[in-house]
């Protein structure tokens, strides 16, 4: 069954939290004994209901100030689609917990609070969903209960909004007007919003159409392992383990192998006990070529029709997730797929002011800064710039004092 991934943002109190709960019960997707966990607790809401906020905020702090803190992941499935969910916190403080519940998800949903319309954390996190390259937006005009339900305010804060994202050339955008309190247009159409012509929330998740995202034709594997078993009966056995990232591998493809550069052509493709015909994006694959080829981990197998960029200097855009700040004196780890090497950040070119979006330089990074440097790496990255090809154009920082990741790169281009 095809999955969706997505995510939730917004300004504080704009109810994330509750949308997903009300996503999950009226689902029927909550355990019994999570659903008498819920009904037991001390938090109600005005009306005397359950706050079903309490299905993510599963930290102590989170339950006692009533904030998302950290990313929440949840699952559930319908007949049509199984959905994986990532309730991310909307606080500035919390920004770089945001990005990496963002970094794998296919949909963001922006909750806009009807009452108080486009605020600067929309505007920090709509930045963020076109730095991630997400291509489909839904944004959701949240507690329309509070503003009894008016056209005029939707159509008002959609209309803001449009501006917003032709500015962040976010082209797929969805607007619903809901309300996750009541249920409004969430699971089922809202009776309260006859104005409204389009679908809830949950039936437009369950046909959104984001398998284009992994069709792009640039394939690639980084190589995990290489399986050399040795033994008697698999005296000549050589393949090579690893998760297709992107793109189709078939079999008598052509390849090339970097950083060597050596070709070959796909011979066999195991996955588990059968032979495939073709590995396709997402299926971890031992890979046979017809040629004895040098390869190790932190290689990356590619079709030789499209080669990905390789150099030592890369400009990308950084976020900054550590409290420590950057320090480019220094040498950090770069690990892009299954390759680790030494990296310094050589140049900070600017960062970006994310309640305005406006550009400045700099000379510093630090916890939450986003931004665009020079990466210099002391080995060649065999890299996609990340709007080709969101798989192969990212990397994270890893600072080998601590062994914490730091930052999270997004390559924008080769510096020759």
């Amino acid at each position: 069954m095809n999955i969706l991934k997505f995510f939730t943002a917004g300004s504080v109190d704009d109810g994330k939290s509750t949308l997903i709960g009300r996503l999950l019960y009226d689902t029927d997707s909550i355990l019994a004994d999570q659903l008498e966990a819920l009904q037991r607790s001390n938090r109600k809401n005005d009306d005397g209901t359950i706050d079903l906020a309490i299905l993510t905020d599963g930290l102590r702090a989170e339950r006692e100030q009533g904030i998302t803190i950290d990313v929440a992941y949840k699952y559930f499935q319908t007949e049509k689609r199984k959905f994986i969910i990532a309730d991310t916190p909307g606080h500035i403080q919390y920004t770089r917990n945001m990005v990496t519940g963002a970094s794998t998800a296919n949909l963001a949903i922006i909750l806009i609070d009807a009452r108080n319309g486009v605020v600067e954390q929309t505007i920090r996190h709509s930045y963020i969903v076109s730095l991630l390259g997400i291509k489909h937006v839904v944004v959701c005009i949240n507690k329309m209960d509070m503003v009894d339900y008016s056209e005029t305010v939707y159509s008002a804060i959609v209309e803001k909004y449009k501006v917003l994202a032709q500015r962040l050339k976010l082209v797929d955008v969805t607007y619903i007007p809901v309300s996750a309190l009541k249920g409004d247009n969430v699971v089922q159409t809202s009776e309260n919003m006859q104005w409204y012509e389009g679908e809830s929330l949950l039936h437009f998740l369950e046909k959104v159409d984001t398998d284009h995202l992994d069709q792009s034709q640039l394939a690639r594997m980084p190589v995990q392992w290489v399986v050399r078993p040795q033994t008697a009966e698999l005296h000549d056995y050589r393949g090579y383990a690893g998760r297709v990232l992107s793109g189709t591998f078939k079999l008598n493809d052509k390849v090339t192998v970097l950083p060597s550069g050596a070709s070959s052509v796909v011979e066999k493709i195991e996955f588990f006990d059968e032979e495939l015909d073709a590995a396709h994006a997402g299926q971890s694959v031992i890979i046979h070529l017809k040629d004895d080829v040098d390869i190790s981990r932190g290689d990356t197998i590619v079709n030789a029709s499209a080669l990905p960029q390789e150099t030592k200097l890369i400009e990308a855009d950084l976020c900054w997730m550590d409290t420590r700040a950057l320090d480019t004196s220094i040498m950090y780890n770069i690990q892009h797929n299954s390759k680790v090497t030494k990296c310094k950040i050589s140049e900070i070119l600017h960062k970006v002011d994310i309640n305005t979006l406006e550009k400045h330089a700099a000379e510093e990074f630090k916890l939450n800064d986003i931004g665009r440097v020079i990466v210099k790496t002391a080995d060649a990255l065999a890299f996609d710039l990340y709007d080709d090809n969101r798989a192969n154009g990212s990397a994270i920082l890893v600072d080998t004092r601590t062994n914490l990741t730091v930052g999270a790169l997004m390559f924008r281009a080769a510096v020759e």
